[in-house]
């Protein structure tokens, strides 16, 4: 059965939803017959894909590519893409607009964005314009360059109070969730209390209403970067290296390929291809 994006309402307090983000098409069909609540195409994939510093380089068209990729895997599962840097940051019109690709050409159901009362006009035009928007609060990493790297969010009674402002602002103007990075726990479960849509943890602790990893993470893929909010729940490098080793073992000692892996030809065809070029 196809989720939907009541599963966010509907599992708020009751049970915890579980994303993970994704980029390609092998790896979302994958994820379609697990029971993952919703996939994010998230600008980590600047990172984690292209090998980038940060996300600030990804484009709509990037996102756009990749969404249609994980779409056509993930039948079954509810799709969110980032709008990723400066695609929603200087007009409503250009935000639509940016969203609406998003949703029309890659086939996302739902779009998410960074930031709070800077940009409630902006959310306020995609949800007007019929686009359902996920919020994202806290450490946002298309503002690193403001922040000073990566570093958690909300720790003194200000900025911790503008988190708290700026996620009831996000409720109000319609958004169906909100992401929360890097931000202490108890801060994030005071956020939680207070908002009548989920929260979505990355680095927010145990008391958030669901919780998000990036796959490549997860698995333990990227190793670049490794925040203390990850956990490795299975080391799929190990496998791959040990894989390809095998591989190259295989071939320099003839072992692959074996009869099996062969295509066969009627022997007078051999031998009518010999006559003709001797």
């Amino acid at each position: 059965m196809k989720n939907t994006i009541s599963l966010f309402s509907e599992k708020k307090g009751k049970e915890k939803i579980t994303m993970l983000t994704c980029y390609d098409y092998s790896t979302a069909s994958i994820l379609n017959e697990t029971e993952i609540d919703a996939i994010l195409i998230g600008d980590s994939l600047g990172m984690v894909f292209q090998g980038n510093e940060d996300t600030l380089s990804v484009s709509i068209d990037d996102m756009i590519y990749h969404t249609k990729a994980v779409k056509k895997g993930a039948k079954n599962k509810f799709i969110v893409t980032d709008m990723p840097f400066l695609s929603y940051h200087i007009s409503k019109e250009d935000t639509i607009r940016n969203a609406g690709r998003i949703i029309r050409e890659g086939g996302a159901e739902s779009v998410k964005v960074e930031g709070g009362r800077e940009i409630i006009d902006k959310i306020k035009g995609l949800i007007d314009a019929k686009i359902p928007v996920m919020g994202h609060l806290g450490l946002t990493p298309q503002s690193i360059n403001i922040f000073g790297g990566y570093k958690i969010q909300g720790k003194i009674f200000d900025d911790a109070k503008r988190i708290v402002e700026d996620a009831l602002l996000l409720e109000d103007a319609g958004v169906f969730a909100i992401v929360l990075e890097c931000i202490p726990e108890k801060l994030a479960s005071f956020i939680t209390e207070k908002l009548k849509i989920p929260t979505i943890g990355i680095g927010a602790g145990r008391f958030t209403d669901g919780q998000i990893l990036v796959i490549n993470d997860a698995l333990g893929i990227f190793k670049d970067i490794v925040p203390k909010f990850v956990k490795k729940f299975v080391d799929i490098s190990i496998d791959i290296k040990n894989g390809v080793n095998n591989y190259i073992n295989e071939v320099k000692n003839n072992i692959f390929p074996d009869i099996s892996n062969t295509f066969k030809i009627e022997e007078d065809i051999i031998e009518k291809l010999k006559s003709e070029f001797k």
